[in-house]
């Protein structure tokens, strides 16, 4: 499975900042027996890349695993090395980009504005991230989607919760970052995995690919 695919059959990217290594594998399980398919891990989060290797080793079902904030070219090889999938940016960063395809990942690099977008898209991003979100209303991405190339994938980041995605229905290509909403330090499987159904439940019949 692919990002694409992931996030195809469930458009929700799980982003467990603050997650601990000791801890990942039962907040992956519970995120996955909920329905996400997608799974990130920010590596400003505690040794990240040690809960990148675990999931990337141990397997998560029918998931993937990435890594978040990612902001380096020497962090992109770490990240391939540790079997992250995907690696996603707050920000647009072509060195970041054609690193990771170097190294066979799909990127999300991060955009507010049409000039990032296109750098992105140019410096051959898999899909676009809309970073903060909160900062614009969906009629914004109605205007972007008449210049964008068909099909190219949002991932909507940046406040996502169950009560706030009602506001992108109706729209195709559209997935959501969730962070606080899903995860959040110190939460056990049991809270993680209530979340994590309220949010699929929000975003069933969502056309995420």
């Amino acid at each position: 499975m692919n990002l694409a695919e992931a996030l195809s059959e469930c458009p929700v990217m799980a982003i467990l900042r603050g997650v601990h290594p000791d801890e990942i594998e039962t907040v992956a399980d519970a995120l996955v027996s909920s329905g996400i398919r997608a799974i990130e891990i920010p590596l400003n989060s505690p040794d990240a890349l040690t809960s990148i290797d675990r999931l990337s080793r141990s397997g998560i079902g029918p998931a993937i695993v990435g890594a978040g904030t990612v902001l380096a070219t020497r962090s992109v090889h770490e990240c391939a090395d540790a079997g992250a999938r995907f690696i996603v940016s707050p920000n647009t960063d072509r060195a970041v980009i054609t690193t990771a395809q170097s190294n066979g990942m799909a990127t999300v690099p991060g955009f507010l504005t049409p000039t990032e977008a296109f750098a992105a898209i140019e410096a051959g991003a898999t899909m676009l991230k809309l970073f903060p979100a909160e900062a614009v209303k969906p009629e914004y991405v109605d205007s972007l989607r008449a210049v964008l190339p068909p099909g190219m994938m949002i991932v909507v980041t940046g406040g996502i919760s169950a009560s706030s995605v009602s506001a992108w229905k109706g729209r195709h290509h559209i997935a959501f970052g969730v962070g606080g909403a899903l995860y959040r330090p110190g939460w056990n499987a049991i809270r993680v995995a209530d979340s994590a159904t309220g949010i699929v439940e929000a975003v069933s019949g969502f056309v995420g690919g």
